[in-house]
Protein backbone atom coordinates (compact mmCIF):
# COMPACT_ATOMS: atom_id res chain seq x y z
CA UNK A 1 0.00 0.00 0.00
CA UNK A 2 2.99 2.23 0.78
CA UNK A 3 4.11 2.16 -2.49
CA UNK A 4 1.04 2.46 -4.12
CA UNK A 5 1.21 5.67 -2.17
CA UNK A 6 4.36 6.74 -2.99
CA UNK A 7 3.50 5.77 -6.59
CA UNK A 8 0.63 8.18 -6.90
CA UNK A 9 2.43 10.84 -5.17
CA UNK A 10 5.35 10.70 -8.16
CA UNK A 11 2.64 10.57 -10.56
CA UNK A 12 1.38 14.13 -9.33
CA UNK A 13 4.46 15.59 -8.98
CA UNK A 14 4.01 16.73 -12.55
CA UNK A 15 0.48 17.04 -12.97
CA UNK A 16 0.15 18.53 -16.73
CA UNK A 17 2.26 15.71 -17.92
CA UNK A 18 0.61 13.03 -15.94
CA UNK A 19 -2.47 14.02 -17.85
CA UNK A 20 -1.52 14.90 -21.25
CA UNK A 21 -0.12 11.29 -20.64
CA UNK A 22 -3.46 9.83 -19.72
CA UNK A 23 -5.51 11.57 -21.76
CA UNK A 24 -3.75 10.11 -24.85
CA UNK A 25 -3.64 6.90 -23.63
CA UNK A 26 -7.80 6.97 -22.62
CA UNK A 27 -8.04 8.89 -26.21
CA UNK A 28 -6.56 5.43 -27.89
CA UNK A 29 -9.00 3.56 -25.54
CA UNK A 30 -11.52 5.59 -26.53
CA UNK A 31 -11.44 4.85 -30.41
CA UNK A 32 -10.87 0.87 -29.68
CA UNK A 33 -14.28 0.78 -27.87
CA UNK A 34 -16.02 3.30 -30.12
CA UNK A 35 -14.96 1.65 -33.24
CA UNK A 36 -15.30 -1.91 -31.96
CA UNK A 37 -19.07 -0.77 -30.65
CA UNK A 38 -20.05 0.58 -33.88
CA UNK A 39 -18.49 -1.71 -36.44
CA UNK A 40 -19.36 -4.65 -34.98
CA UNK A 41 -23.00 -3.67 -34.47
CA UNK A 42 -22.89 -2.45 -38.42
CA UNK A 43 -21.81 -5.30 -39.11
CA UNK A 44 -24.45 -7.24 -37.34
CA UNK A 45 -27.30 -5.40 -38.65
CA UNK A 46 -26.02 -5.88 -42.30
CA UNK A 47 -25.42 -9.49 -41.99
CA UNK A 48 -28.75 -9.89 -39.92
CA UNK A 49 -30.59 -8.09 -43.06
CA UNK A 50 -28.78 -10.48 -45.30
CA UNK A 51 -28.97 -13.80 -44.14
CA UNK A 52 -32.80 -12.92 -42.34
CA UNK A 53 -34.14 -11.30 -45.72
CA UNK A 54 -32.81 -13.52 -48.78
CA UNK A 55 -29.58 -15.66 -47.74
CA UNK A 56 -30.16 -17.72 -44.72
CA UNK A 57 -27.65 -18.69 -42.92
CA UNK A 58 -26.25 -21.05 -45.47
CA UNK A 59 -27.28 -22.92 -48.47
CA UNK A 60 -26.87 -26.09 -50.49
CA UNK A 61 -26.50 -26.24 -54.35
CA UNK A 62 -25.84 -28.82 -56.88
CA UNK A 63 -21.98 -29.07 -57.03
CA UNK A 64 -20.29 -26.53 -59.56
CA UNK A 65 -23.99 -24.60 -59.16
CA UNK A 66 -22.19 -21.26 -57.54
CA UNK A 67 -19.68 -21.05 -59.91
CA UNK A 68 -22.33 -20.38 -62.59
CA UNK A 69 -24.66 -18.80 -60.36
CA UNK A 70 -24.61 -15.21 -62.57
CA UNK A 71 -26.10 -17.63 -65.35
CA UNK A 72 -28.50 -19.39 -62.91
CA UNK A 73 -28.27 -22.50 -65.31
CA UNK A 74 -31.42 -24.58 -65.31
CA UNK A 75 -29.55 -27.79 -65.70
CA UNK A 76 -28.24 -28.11 -62.33
CA UNK A 77 -30.35 -29.17 -60.45
CA UNK A 78 -30.65 -31.16 -57.23
CA UNK A 79 -31.13 -34.49 -58.15
CA UNK A 80 -34.36 -35.49 -56.60
CA UNK A 81 -33.11 -38.49 -54.78
CA UNK A 82 -30.23 -36.05 -52.91
CA UNK A 83 -32.74 -33.64 -52.56
CA UNK A 84 -34.92 -36.59 -50.20
CA UNK A 85 -31.85 -37.21 -48.29
CA UNK A 86 -30.98 -33.62 -47.64
CA UNK A 87 -34.30 -32.63 -46.09
CA UNK A 88 -34.27 -36.10 -43.78
CA UNK A 89 -30.99 -34.92 -42.88
CA UNK A 90 -31.80 -31.03 -42.43
CA UNK A 91 -34.90 -32.14 -40.63
CA UNK A 92 -32.65 -34.32 -38.08
CA UNK A 93 -29.96 -31.94 -37.11
CA UNK A 94 -30.83 -30.18 -34.00
CA UNK A 95 -28.89 -26.96 -34.96
CA UNK A 96 -31.35 -26.70 -38.01
CA UNK A 97 -34.17 -24.18 -36.98
CA UNK A 98 -35.98 -24.04 -40.71
CA UNK A 99 -34.90 -24.91 -44.33
CA UNK A 100 -36.95 -23.59 -48.01
CA UNK A 101 -36.45 -25.17 -51.07
CA UNK A 102 -36.24 -22.73 -54.03
CA UNK A 103 -35.92 -22.54 -58.04
CA UNK A 104 -34.01 -19.74 -59.47
CA UNK A 105 -34.26 -19.23 -63.04
CA UNK A 106 -34.13 -15.67 -65.46
CA UNK A 107 -36.64 -14.52 -67.26
CA UNK A 108 -38.92 -11.12 -69.04
CA UNK A 109 -41.64 -9.46 -67.37
CA UNK A 110 -43.52 -7.27 -69.67
CA UNK A 111 -46.54 -5.11 -68.34
CA UNK A 112 -47.93 -5.34 -72.03
CA UNK A 113 -45.99 -2.48 -73.00
CA UNK A 114 -42.60 -2.52 -71.24
CA UNK A 115 -40.54 -5.38 -71.18
CA UNK A 116 -37.29 -5.92 -68.64
CA UNK A 117 -34.84 -8.97 -67.64
CA UNK A 118 -35.36 -10.09 -64.42
CA UNK A 119 -34.00 -12.99 -62.04
CA UNK A 120 -36.41 -14.87 -60.09
CA UNK A 121 -37.03 -17.39 -56.95
CA UNK A 122 -39.71 -19.50 -56.29
CA UNK A 123 -40.52 -20.41 -53.32
CA UNK A 124 -42.89 -21.96 -50.78
CA UNK A 125 -43.69 -18.34 -48.70
CA UNK A 126 -44.51 -20.40 -45.29
CA UNK A 127 -41.12 -21.71 -45.71
CA UNK A 128 -39.46 -19.19 -46.94
CA UNK A 129 -40.56 -16.94 -44.19
CA UNK A 130 -39.82 -18.88 -41.72
CA UNK A 131 -35.80 -19.38 -43.30
CA UNK A 132 -35.82 -15.48 -43.92
CA UNK A 133 -37.80 -14.47 -41.04
CA UNK A 134 -36.77 -10.57 -42.21
CA UNK A 135 -38.64 -10.84 -45.49
CA UNK A 136 -41.95 -9.41 -44.74
CA UNK A 137 -40.08 -6.14 -43.34
CA UNK A 138 -39.00 -5.86 -47.00
CA UNK A 139 -42.15 -5.71 -48.09
CA UNK A 140 -43.59 -1.86 -48.99
CA UNK A 141 -46.28 -2.63 -50.21
CA UNK A 142 -48.39 -6.00 -50.04
CA UNK A 143 -49.12 -8.17 -47.44
CA UNK A 144 -46.49 -9.32 -45.58
CA UNK A 145 -48.33 -12.24 -44.05
CA UNK A 146 -46.86 -15.76 -44.88
CA UNK A 147 -51.08 -16.84 -45.49
CA UNK A 148 -51.02 -13.82 -48.38
CA UNK A 149 -47.63 -13.52 -48.66
CA UNK A 150 -47.92 -14.87 -52.02
CA UNK A 151 -49.92 -17.42 -53.58
CA UNK A 152 -49.92 -19.17 -57.00
CA UNK A 153 -50.59 -16.83 -59.76
CA UNK A 154 -48.86 -13.60 -58.24
CA UNK A 155 -45.38 -12.11 -57.77
CA UNK A 156 -43.50 -9.81 -55.86
CA UNK A 157 -41.33 -7.27 -57.64
CA UNK A 158 -38.74 -4.83 -56.61
CA UNK A 159 -39.47 -1.32 -56.08
CA UNK A 160 -36.88 0.32 -58.92
CA UNK A 161 -38.84 -2.52 -61.28
CA UNK A 162 -42.19 -1.54 -60.13
CA UNK A 163 -41.19 2.51 -60.46
CA UNK A 164 -39.42 2.23 -64.01
CA UNK A 165 -42.48 -0.10 -65.21
CA UNK A 166 -45.44 1.77 -63.69
CA UNK A 167 -46.44 -0.95 -61.50
CA UNK A 168 -48.61 -1.45 -58.69
CA UNK A 169 -50.12 -4.02 -56.17
CA UNK A 170 -52.97 -5.66 -58.32
CA UNK A 171 -51.19 -4.93 -61.27
CA UNK A 172 -51.24 -7.89 -64.52
CA UNK A 173 -48.11 -9.19 -66.00
CA UNK A 174 -46.67 -11.30 -67.95
CA UNK A 175 -43.79 -13.64 -67.12
CA UNK A 176 -41.55 -15.28 -69.96
CA UNK A 177 -39.20 -17.56 -69.48
CA UNK A 178 -37.08 -20.77 -70.93
CA UNK A 179 -36.80 -24.26 -70.05
CA UNK A 180 -33.70 -26.34 -69.99
CA UNK A 181 -35.15 -28.17 -73.23
CA UNK A 182 -34.73 -24.48 -74.85
CA UNK A 183 -38.90 -23.99 -75.02
CA UNK A 184 -40.34 -20.75 -74.86
CA UNK A 185 -43.28 -20.60 -71.82
CA UNK A 186 -45.31 -17.44 -70.86
CA UNK A 187 -47.47 -17.37 -67.96
CA UNK A 188 -50.00 -14.49 -66.69
CA UNK A 189 -49.48 -13.07 -62.88
CA UNK A 190 -50.75 -10.55 -60.45
CA UNK A 191 -48.50 -8.33 -58.54
CA UNK A 192 -49.02 -9.23 -54.97
CA UNK A 193 -46.37 -6.69 -53.63
CA UNK A 194 -43.65 -4.62 -53.64
CA UNK A 195 -40.55 -4.82 -51.71
CA UNK A 196 -37.55 -3.05 -51.57
CA UNK A 197 -34.34 -3.82 -53.86
CA UNK A 198 -33.27 -7.33 -51.33
CA UNK A 199 -30.10 -7.40 -53.83
CA UNK A 200 -28.60 -3.95 -53.49
CA UNK A 201 -29.36 -0.99 -55.54
CA UNK A 202 -29.54 -2.19 -59.07
CA UNK A 203 -31.16 -5.43 -58.25
CA UNK A 204 -33.27 -7.07 -60.04
CA UNK A 205 -34.58 -10.08 -58.24
CA UNK A 206 -38.93 -10.89 -58.20
CA UNK A 207 -40.55 -13.87 -56.19
CA UNK A 208 -43.09 -16.36 -57.47
CA UNK A 209 -44.77 -19.44 -55.99
CA UNK A 210 -42.73 -22.25 -56.34
CA UNK A 211 -46.23 -23.81 -58.19
CA UNK A 212 -46.18 -21.68 -61.11
CA UNK A 213 -42.04 -22.03 -62.07
CA UNK A 214 -42.98 -25.68 -61.95
CA UNK A 215 -45.40 -24.56 -64.68
CA UNK A 216 -43.60 -21.89 -66.58
CA UNK A 217 -40.69 -24.08 -66.61
CA UNK A 218 -42.78 -27.66 -67.78
CA UNK A 219 -40.85 -29.04 -64.66
CA UNK A 220 -41.63 -32.68 -64.47
CA UNK A 221 -40.86 -34.14 -60.55
CA UNK A 222 -39.11 -31.71 -58.15
CA UNK A 223 -36.50 -29.65 -59.71
CA UNK A 224 -34.96 -27.41 -57.23
CA UNK A 225 -31.95 -24.89 -57.43
CA UNK A 226 -30.81 -24.69 -53.69
CA UNK A 227 -31.95 -25.07 -50.22
CA UNK A 228 -31.84 -22.29 -47.76
CA UNK A 229 -31.21 -23.00 -44.23
CA UNK A 230 -31.31 -20.98 -40.99
CA UNK A 231 -29.76 -22.14 -37.90
CA UNK A 232 -30.85 -21.98 -34.26
CA UNK A 233 -27.51 -20.03 -33.15
CA UNK A 234 -26.23 -17.85 -35.78
CA UNK A 235 -22.56 -18.29 -33.50
CA UNK A 236 -22.30 -21.63 -34.42
CA UNK A 237 -22.32 -21.37 -38.60
CA UNK A 238 -19.12 -22.51 -39.13
CA UNK A 239 -19.11 -25.79 -37.07
CA UNK A 240 -22.53 -26.81 -38.08
CA UNK A 241 -20.95 -25.80 -41.74
CA UNK A 242 -18.60 -27.87 -41.40
CA UNK A 243 -20.41 -30.77 -39.65
CA UNK A 244 -23.24 -30.57 -43.32
CA UNK A 245 -20.15 -30.23 -45.51
CA UNK A 246 -18.73 -33.75 -44.55
CA UNK A 247 -21.89 -35.41 -44.70
CA UNK A 248 -22.99 -34.00 -48.23
CA UNK A 249 -19.26 -34.65 -49.14
CA UNK A 250 -20.72 -38.48 -48.76
CA UNK A 251 -23.52 -38.19 -51.62
CA UNK A 252 -21.91 -38.88 -54.44
CA UNK A 253 -21.86 -39.67 -58.44
CA UNK A 254 -21.74 -43.45 -58.86
CA UNK A 255 -20.66 -42.48 -62.45
CA UNK A 256 -17.99 -40.08 -61.48
CA UNK A 257 -17.57 -40.58 -57.85
CA UNK A 258 -17.52 -37.14 -57.21
CA UNK A 259 -19.49 -35.55 -54.77
CA UNK A 260 -23.19 -34.41 -56.02
CA UNK A 261 -24.13 -31.39 -53.82
CA UNK A 262 -21.58 -28.50 -52.56
CA UNK A 263 -22.32 -26.37 -49.31
CA UNK A 264 -21.77 -22.29 -49.11
CA UNK A 265 -22.03 -19.87 -46.15
CA UNK A 266 -23.65 -16.68 -46.47
CA UNK A 267 -19.62 -15.18 -46.16
CA UNK A 268 -19.19 -16.86 -49.46
CA UNK A 269 -22.20 -16.17 -51.03
CA UNK A 270 -22.24 -11.90 -50.54
CA UNK A 271 -19.48 -9.60 -51.64
CA UNK A 272 -20.66 -7.90 -48.16
CA UNK A 273 -18.44 -10.50 -46.30
CA UNK A 274 -15.53 -8.55 -47.76
CA UNK A 275 -16.28 -5.51 -46.06
CA UNK A 276 -17.04 -7.36 -42.79
CA UNK A 277 -13.66 -8.89 -43.06
CA UNK A 278 -12.62 -4.99 -43.62
CA UNK A 279 -14.01 -3.82 -40.69
CA UNK A 280 -12.03 -6.68 -38.86
CA UNK A 281 -9.07 -5.87 -39.60
CA UNK A 282 -9.19 -1.90 -39.22
CA UNK A 283 -10.66 -3.13 -36.06
CA UNK A 284 -7.02 -4.95 -35.50
CA UNK A 285 -5.07 -2.27 -36.85
CA UNK A 286 -6.82 0.33 -34.43
CA UNK A 287 -5.42 -2.13 -31.53
CA UNK A 288 -2.22 -2.58 -32.76
CA UNK A 289 -2.29 1.21 -32.72
CA UNK A 290 -3.18 1.71 -29.28
CA UNK A 291 -0.30 -0.65 -27.70
CA UNK A 292 2.38 1.88 -29.45
CA UNK A 293 0.40 4.62 -28.42
CA UNK A 294 0.22 3.25 -24.44
CA UNK A 295 3.83 1.72 -24.93
CA UNK A 296 5.25 5.14 -26.38
CA UNK A 297 3.21 7.43 -23.34
CA UNK A 298 4.64 5.02 -20.47
CA UNK A 299 8.22 4.62 -21.62
CA UNK A 300 8.42 8.16 -22.01
CA UNK A 301 7.17 9.12 -18.96
CA UNK A 302 8.97 6.19 -16.52
CA UNK A 303 12.15 7.19 -18.55
CA UNK A 304 11.78 10.79 -17.64
CA UNK A 305 11.07 9.95 -14.03
CA UNK A 306 13.83 7.68 -13.66
CA UNK A 307 16.11 10.63 -15.34
CA UNK A 308 14.65 13.40 -13.35
CA UNK A 309 15.20 11.09 -9.69
CA UNK A 310 18.29 9.67 -9.81
CA UNK A 311 19.53 11.38 -6.75
CA UNK A 312 16.32 10.37 -5.34
CA UNK A 313 16.42 6.64 -6.18
CA UNK A 314 20.84 6.86 -4.79
CA UNK A 315 18.93 8.02 -1.73
CA UNK A 316 16.71 5.48 -0.52
CA UNK A 317 18.98 2.62 -1.93
CA UNK A 318 21.82 4.23 0.48
CA UNK A 319 19.07 3.96 3.39
CA UNK A 320 18.59 0.02 2.65
CA UNK A 321 15.67 0.01 0.07
CA UNK A 322 15.99 -3.59 -1.54
CA UNK A 323 15.89 -3.49 -5.32
CA UNK A 324 13.42 -4.95 -5.89
CA UNK A 325 11.03 -2.51 -3.38
CA UNK A 326 12.61 0.33 -6.21
CA UNK A 327 11.73 -1.79 -9.22
CA UNK A 328 8.33 -2.58 -7.94
CA UNK A 329 7.50 1.11 -7.09
CA UNK A 330 8.51 2.45 -10.93
CA UNK A 331 6.06 -0.40 -12.04
CA UNK A 332 3.50 0.94 -10.13
CA UNK A 333 3.76 3.92 -11.27
CA UNK A 334 3.71 2.59 -14.75
CA UNK A 335 0.67 0.38 -14.03
CA UNK A 336 -1.28 3.20 -12.21
CA UNK A 337 -0.89 5.77 -15.08
CA UNK A 338 -1.73 2.79 -18.08
CA UNK A 339 -4.97 1.40 -15.92
CA UNK A 340 -6.30 4.48 -14.61
CA UNK A 341 -6.45 6.02 -18.38
CA UNK A 342 -7.59 2.91 -19.69
CA UNK A 343 -10.14 3.33 -17.14
CA UNK A 344 -10.86 6.65 -17.77
CA UNK A 345 -11.40 5.85 -21.58
CA UNK A 346 -13.33 2.69 -20.83
CA UNK A 347 -16.05 5.06 -18.90
CA UNK A 348 -16.29 8.10 -21.77
CA UNK A 349 -16.78 5.22 -24.53
CA UNK A 350 -19.54 3.34 -22.81
CA UNK A 351 -21.25 6.38 -21.78
CA UNK A 352 -20.73 7.56 -25.22
CA UNK A 353 -22.18 4.00 -26.84
CA UNK A 354 -25.30 4.02 -24.46
CA UNK A 355 -26.27 7.35 -25.70
CA UNK A 356 -25.74 5.88 -28.94
CA UNK A 357 -27.35 3.10 -28.38
CA UNK A 358 -30.85 5.20 -27.24
CA UNK A 359 -30.87 7.90 -29.91
CA UNK A 360 -29.82 5.43 -32.25
CA UNK A 361 -27.13 5.91 -35.26
CA UNK A 362 -28.82 6.75 -38.95
CA UNK A 363 -26.33 5.33 -41.27
CA UNK A 364 -26.57 4.63 -45.60
CA UNK A 365 -25.91 1.41 -46.84
CA UNK A 366 -26.71 1.59 -50.52
CA UNK A 367 -30.06 2.24 -50.69
CA UNK A 368 -31.18 1.15 -47.25
CA UNK A 369 -31.14 3.47 -44.36
CA UNK A 370 -29.83 1.89 -41.27
CA UNK A 371 -30.74 2.56 -37.43
CA UNK A 372 -27.62 1.44 -35.46
CA UNK A 373 -27.85 1.17 -32.35
CA UNK A 374 -24.54 0.25 -30.86
CA UNK A 375 -23.87 -1.92 -28.09
CA UNK A 376 -21.10 -2.15 -25.78
CA UNK A 377 -18.49 -4.76 -26.78
CA UNK A 378 -17.92 -6.75 -23.66
CA UNK A 379 -14.77 -8.59 -25.61
CA UNK A 380 -13.16 -4.85 -26.58
CA UNK A 381 -13.29 -3.51 -22.80
CA UNK A 382 -11.88 -6.71 -21.71
CA UNK A 383 -9.47 -7.06 -24.01
CA UNK A 384 -8.51 -2.87 -23.99
CA UNK A 385 -8.13 -3.07 -20.45
CA UNK A 386 -5.98 -6.03 -20.39
CA UNK A 387 -3.85 -5.17 -23.26
CA UNK A 388 -2.96 -1.47 -21.53
CA UNK A 389 -2.08 -3.20 -18.30
CA UNK A 390 0.18 -5.95 -20.09
CA UNK A 391 1.74 -3.29 -22.42
CA UNK A 392 2.25 -0.87 -19.37
CA UNK A 393 4.63 -3.53 -17.44
CA UNK A 394 6.52 -3.98 -20.57
CA UNK A 395 6.80 -0.19 -20.80
CA UNK A 396 7.90 0.32 -17.37
CA UNK A 397 9.95 -2.52 -17.26
CA UNK A 398 13.18 -1.35 -18.71
CA UNK A 399 13.16 1.85 -16.68
CA UNK A 400 12.50 0.54 -13.48
CA UNK A 401 15.21 -2.00 -13.99
CA UNK A 402 17.17 0.59 -15.20
CA UNK A 403 16.59 2.54 -11.61
CA UNK A 404 16.64 -0.92 -9.07
CA UNK A 405 20.27 -1.81 -10.49
CA UNK A 406 21.82 1.71 -9.80
CA UNK A 407 24.53 1.93 -7.53
CA UNK A 408 23.53 4.13 -4.58
CA UNK A 409 27.19 5.62 -4.88
CA UNK A 410 26.80 6.43 -8.60
CA UNK A 411 23.61 7.82 -8.03
CA UNK A 412 24.00 10.71 -5.46
CA UNK A 413 27.35 11.90 -7.22
CA UNK A 414 24.99 12.32 -9.98
CA UNK A 415 23.22 15.27 -7.57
Amino acid sequence: MNIIIIALRNLLRHKRRTALTASLIALGVLIVILFGGIGNSFKKEVVGILTNSSMGDLQIHRMGYVSSIDNLPLNMYIPEQALVKVEGLLNENPDVAAYSERIRFGGMLSNFSQTTNMRFTAIIPEKEIATCPGLPSRIKEGSPDASSFLKPGQIVIPENIATAMQLKVGSDVVLIATNKDGSVNGLNLTIAGVSENLQGPGGKDGYIHIEDATTLLRMEGREISEIAVKLKDFNRLDTVAASLSETLSQMKNQKSGKPILELHTWEQLSPFSSIAKLISILLITVRIVLMFIVIVSVMNVMIMSVYERIGEIGTIAAIGTIPSKILALFLTEGVILGVASALLGVLVSVGTLLVMSVIKLPIAFGRMELQIAPQIPTFEVLLALVSVLVVSILASLEPAIKAARMEPVDALRHV
